[in-house]
């Protein structure tokens, strides 16, 4: 198993859903965690007790609006001054679903902002450090509308393709840094298809009627449209693939979108 005692990771939006999945793994493998949401206090107490409890010997909270280039930048100072983050991953998402003529040019630029945005400014703020270091990981968590589109998601689509293709310029430009030894500085997407997290709840409630009111079957008939496999992913599955990019085996493997979809970006 990858043992990432001595490392600190940031994951943004790890107060939940994907996010949380992911800090849960990462501190079950001894990394600090910078936790990173929207949430209240209670909420927040809450999450870092859980990943301490997870194996995590610190988990503390650090504030940002990624809409915010300069809040952006406080977080990041905030954590290079609690010491910096080993592994940064840019999990953090929203997604308004609306035809183009009808999208609100508000919910088009905070869709950017968050989705994409944010990763330019973390990285820029991060790798760095890492590079100095000799290690370092930057996982990017796009989606499967980052490879391939679907109706009524424009600005998601947008955000989550021009995710991947910032993330393969970045790492390029950081390949040859650090050695086998060390583990070098990566920069990989991870691309998810149909996963149980409440972002998907918003297109269930929209089909419950049509169901009679049966989620499950709202659930099915999501997986037939797109997801051969039929079968959504645990949010602890994209955690465990995230916990194997961090590991110093994977220094060769940069510049990748890895899709967790049941076959839908193979179609």
């Amino acid at each position: 198993m990858t043992d990432l005692t001595g490392k600190t990771a940031l994951v943004t939006g790890s107060v939940q859903g994907i996010g949380l999945a992911i800090a849960e793994t990462l501190a079950g493998a001894g990394a600090r965690i910078a936790v990173h949401g929207m949430a209240g206090d209670a909420q927040i107490k809450d999450v870092c007790s859980h990943l301490k409890h997870a194996g995590a010997p610190q988990a503390e909270f650090f504030a940002g609006d990624l809409r915010n280039p300069e809040q952006i930048a406080d977080l990041m100072s905030a954590v290079t001054d609690w010491g910096g983050a080993d592994i940064l991953v840019n999990n953090a998402g929203i997604q308004h679903t609306a035809p183009l003529t009808k999208m609100p040019a508000e919910t088009w630029d905070a869709i950017l902002a968050v989705n994409l945005s944010a990763a330019f400014h973390t990285m820029q703020a991060a790798l760095p450090e890492m590079v100095a270091r000799g290690y370092g990981r930057v996982i990017n968590i796009s989606s499967v509308h980052g490879l391939v589109a679907s109706k009524y998601k424009a600005r998601y689509v947008a955000a989550k393709h021009g995710l991947i293709g910032l993330s393969k310029v970045v790492a390029l430009e950081h390949a040859a840094k650090g050695e086998r030894a060390q583990g070098g500085v990566t920069i990989n997407c991870i691309c998810p298809g149909w996963t149980n997290t409440a972002i998907i709840e918003p297109q269930i409630a929209e089909r419950l009627d049509a169901f009679r009111g049966d989620q499950d079957a709202v659930i099915a008939d999501l997986m037939k449209e797109k997801q051969p496999s039929l079968r959504g992913s645990d949010p602890s599955e994209i955690g465990a693939l995230a916990l194997w990019l961090c590991s110093p085996m994977a220094h060769n493997v940069t510049g990748t979108a890895i899709p967790v979809d049941g076959g839908w970006t193979a179609q």
